[in-house]
């Protein structure tokens, strides 16, 4: 498990915009039997969290026209029940921080795998969500 101090200002990148956190199992199982559409950002130390991940969410959720219902984030490392939990309903999808998962009535719609943020620009990940939000968050 991370060191708090370390994790605390990462988190506060996304809950001082919006983001409810995750932070146990029933948590997540309370989040995601909600009605409409829930963005998930699984938050990590890994630097490209700070590169890409948690800036390009914010892009999108600052620039989108259409937004999820729920901006919600857990940390990988440190929120680890959450985390597990969060993992069992992205099945087939292997284990990835950090990671973005929106969901639509509980169902997995659309998800960015760490691969698919590594070396990425921010914007691009805000485009990729963007239209992701435009497509299920209707």
């Amino acid at each position: 498990m991370y060191p708090e101090e370390i994790v605390i200002p990462m988190k506060e990148e996304l809950t001082e915009n919006g983001f409810t956190e995750l932070l146990t199992a029933a948590d997540v199982e309370a989040q995601l039997s909600k009605e409409g559409t829930t963005l998930v950002m699984i938050n990590s130390v890994c630097g490209c969290s700070a590169g890409s991940a948690r800036p390009g969410v914010l892009l999108a959720c600052a620039h989108a026209e259409i937004k999820p219902d729920f901006l919600t984030t857990s940390f990988a490392g440190f929120d680890v029940d959450a985390v597990k939990t969060l993992r069992q309903h992205l099945m087939p999808y292997p284990p990835s921080s950090p990671a973005i998962a929106l969901f639509k009535n509980g169902q997995l719609v659309h998800f960015i795998e760490r691969h698919q943020i590594e070396g990425r620009p921010a914007q691009m990940i805000a485009q990729n969500l963007i239209g992701a939000f435009q497509q299920h968050c209707n």
